[in-house]
């Protein structure tokens, strides 16, 4: 069987695989940042947006409202 002649390298042949041969080995993967760890305790303000109906269940037992939900939520997520 006769096999069609290869075409001659040229040198922008050469080049292109030099280019991506030396990319490859000098590209860096970027790396995910270091995901914060939480502190115990501590709490960060946020605005949240809920139901009317639910936030003044929440009220109706008066001061703390805010750390009752905070309980509710840590028990819904299966953190506590």
């Amino acid at each position: 069987m006769a096999q069609t002649p290869r075409r001659p390298r040229t040198l922008n042949d050469a080049r292109t695989e030099a280019e991506a041969a030396f990319k490859k080995t000098t590209t860096k993967v970027p790396e995910a940042p270091p995901k914060p760890t939480a502190i115990p305790g501590v709490k960060e303000l946020v605005s949240l947006r809920i139901d009317q109906d639910v936030l003044e269940r929440f009220q109706e037992d008066g001061p703390g409202w805010q750390d009752r939900i905070n309980a509710a939520l840590r028990k819904a997520a299966g953190l506590s």
